[in-house]
């Protein structure tokens, strides 16, 4: 039974949301080191998929009949170790060990210290072969588990990425979900000029994609299009997430400056005065 069934309340995972920043921030800044903007423009995202949609059981990682999802744009990890935390996979007050010597929270998943991370990542661009691989086993296994898998915007310049989108239309992945962090900025700069990807929407179209649009920003729309996704049969669908860098904390919000640099403490005070 999918454990999320009891939080389709809107406002509860704006609240969750908030926590989850909460601790994305706190644990950064503990490391000094890590990915601000990219992990704060898609909690959002994860929050709905964790305590909204995701069919699966933390006290049971490896639980075969659950959904999976993958972080394809892994240096956003610290996003993925508070949802998981938060969610039961393990102590919330492990987050603070983030990059630390011998820790199991490292600068990207691995999926071999800690429960709850489907497949290591990191290396941009993998995530979606991955997630292809594993829809179709579910598929042949018989089993009705679907395959979340997160993105960057930057990380759709990769060739592999088009591959695979090529390879699940092929294979009509309908157990399968891409969702795109678009929040227009990449370590180098706005995506726009580093190299363009728009019509983003009518690339993955082309590539025989049931495309939904949204404010990734939004929790309403985002349930919406998690819901959406769930009842198109045939063809994989990608959610197209238009976000804000940094989101939550406005001055991390739409600089790039953030891609990879942690809070100080002092900007640690300041964003959770923001935050509660």
């Amino acid at each position: 039974m999918n454990p999320a069934t009891a939080y389709r309340d809107i406002n509860f995972l704006r609240e969750k949301a908030k926590a989850v920043r909460v601790e994305i921030l706190k644990m950064l800044a503990e490391a000094g080191s890590g990915h601000t903007g990219g992990s704060l423009s898609a909690t959002d995202i994860a929050t709905a998929i964790y305590f909204y949609k995701l069919k699966h059981k933390p006290e049971d990682p490896g639980w075969r009949e659950r959904d999976r999802f993958i972080l394809s744009k892994g240096h956003a990890a610290p996003l993925l170790y508070a949802v998981l935390a938060l969610s039961g996979y393990f102590d919330v007050s492990l987050l603070k060990t983030l990059r630390k010597l011998g820790s199991p929270l490292q600068g990207h998943p691995s999926s071999k210290s800690l429960p709850g991370v489907e497949v290591s990542t990191g290396s941009l661009g993998q995530g979606l072969s991955i997630a292809n691989g594993i829809a179709i086993g579910l598929k042949m296994d018989g089993l009705d588990s679907r395959v979340y898998c997160l993105l960057g915007d930057g990380e759709i310049q990769e060739g592999q990425v088009w591959e695979a989108a090529m390879t699940a239309a092929h294979y009509r992945l309908d157990n399968m979900c891409a969702m795109v962090d678009l929040n227009g900025l990449q370590i180098d700069g706005p995506v726009s000029e580093v190299k363009g990807i728009e019509p983003v929407d009518m690339k993955w179209k082309a590539f025989g994609w049931h495309v939904i649009d949204i404010d990734g920003n939004d929790m309403d729309a985002i349930v919406k299009a998690l819901d959406a996704a769930e009842s198109v049969k045939g063809k994989p669908t990608v959610i197209l997430a238009r976000t804000l860098k940094g989101k939550g904390v406005s001055f991390f919000e739409g600089k790039v400056k953030y891609h990879g640099i942690a809070p100080t403490q002092e900007e640690l005070r300041r964003a959770l005065k923001e935050l509660e």
